[in-house]
């Protein structure tokens, strides 16, 4: 049963990641931000539910991250 229910969480995150891969979330020329990062995690987390029309997206407009000291 376990090994069951971790086979389906593996291949729900591969059908996520190649989601993420086929919107173009995995190049290099993007700047890596919150919004791009949060976009990625929930396509992946969201996996099939990709294809049948979720398009998750994040707002981190608000958020304010400490920088570092220099």
């Amino acid at each position: 049963m376990r090994s069951t229910i971790g086979i389906i969480v593996v291949v729900w995150l591969v059908i996520g990641c190649i989601a993420a891969f086929q919107r173009g979330y995995f190049g290099d020329d993007r700047d890596v931000s919150c919004k791009s990062a949060g976009d990625t995690a929930l396509t992946i987390v969201a996996g099939p539910l990709n294809y049948l029309g979720a398009n998750p997206k994040i707002k981190c407009d608000d958020v304010k991250l400490p920088q570092p000291s220099k």
